[in-house]
Formats: C-alpha cells, structure tokens, sequence
C-alpha cells in the first residue's frame, strides 16, 4: 500500500484531471508509476511527463540503449516498478535477457554489442562513484557524440528520481505481481559489477 493517496480519476481536481488526461493521449496511455504520487502538484506532474516523455521517446539514442541505463538505475536502487516496467520493455528492445537477469540477480553483465556495455559501465559508474570515469565517458560520446552522452547522463538522472519517487512513497506494483527483485545489500542500494563484453566482439 502507498504511503499517499493515489487519487482515481473521479476523485482528481480540475487541474489534476487534465494532467491525467493529457498523460493518457500521449506516448504512455496510462497513469502509471510516479506520476501517481506527482499529480498531487499538477504542475509537476505536468512538466515531469512533458520531460519523462522527451528522454523515453525522443532522444537520439537507441530504445535498447535507454531502457539499459533505466534498468541499471532501476537495480541500483532496488526500484520495484521501475525494474518491472523496463525490463520487459528492454527485453522487447532487444536486450539479451542473460545480461538482463545478471543485471537483475547482481551477476557480471556479458555483452555481444560492446556500446550496450559501454552504457551499462556509464549509468553503473554515474550511479555508484559519482561520475563515470574517462574511457566509459569517450566510449559513450565516440558513438552517440555529445548530443548522447548528455541525453543519456539526463536519462539516468531522470530514472533517478522516478525510482526515489517510487520508493519514497512505496508506489505499489499492479495487484498480483510479485516483487521482481531482491535485496543486493543492507541498504538498497545495489553495488554492481563491471560488464564484460563477450570474446570476438570489437568496439
């Protein structure tokens, strides 16, 4: 159970009810997630879903490369729902499922597509010491340029706080689906290793 309420539609505000709409018609089609909790500010809400919508669906990245980052984020802070959402959308974008339950389980990740490991190292280094180190960060811009190693550092700092959203306010998964991961540490905040990129694959 949420630590808030998460108000139906019938019980919303004016202002709350057109957030909720607009959400609706456009790339998601449904109130799901954070934005449950981000209604109760509309105009919050609001601006969160215009930016959520722009760094899931309109950057320069590949799918595959952005719901990496948001399961890397997702892991390192133990984030039920976001962890449940992406994955099966990672899945679906062509991540190799082997990579994404050692991701999920706190395994060395190995990847076919040496970029999939050069952004796994980015979110996974960003998210654990602060910034990723020189070789990731280069690894990252030598493919997508600077155009994507902003986007994709904006990616992660946005699924930042959609996973502390959700688990600040104990955002439910939908009834009947069990937790998908387990604890990796004392404090929830996983600690994951290096990726590893599979033997014969180049840069």
């Amino acid at each position: 159970m949420a630590r808030i309420p998460l108000p139906l539609p019938e019980d919303m505000t004016p202002e709350q009810q057109r957030v909720h709409d607009a959400v609706l018609a456009g790339p998601r089609g449904q109130m799901i997630g954070p934005l449950r909790a981000a209604i109760h500010s509309p105009e919050l809400a609001e601006r969160w879903s215009r930016l959520g919508e722009f760094l899931r669906y309109q950057t320069c990245l590949p799918a595959r490369v952005t719901e990496l980052a948001i399961i890397v984020t997702g892991r390192r802070w133990t984030s039920q729902v976001e962890w449940w959402v992406h994955a099966r959308i990672g899945l679906e974008a062509g991540l190799p499922q082997d990579a994404v339950e050692a991701i999920r389980d706190g395994g060395v990740p190995v990847f076919d597509d040496a970029g999939d490991a050069a952004v796994y190292e980015f979110a996974r280094q960003l998210q654990q010491e602060g910034k990723p180190d020189l070789d990731s960060y280069r690894a990252v811009e030598h493919r997508w340029g600077a155009r994507g190693v902003v986007e994709l550092t904006a990616v992660i700092g946005y699924y930042t706080l959609v996973a502390m959203t959700l688990n600040a306010h104990e955002i439910p998964l939908p009834d009947g689906v069990e937790a998908p991961l387990g604890p990796l540490s004392e404090t929830g905040l996983a600690v994951l290793p290096a990726a590893r990129v599979a033997a014969g694959q180049g840069a």
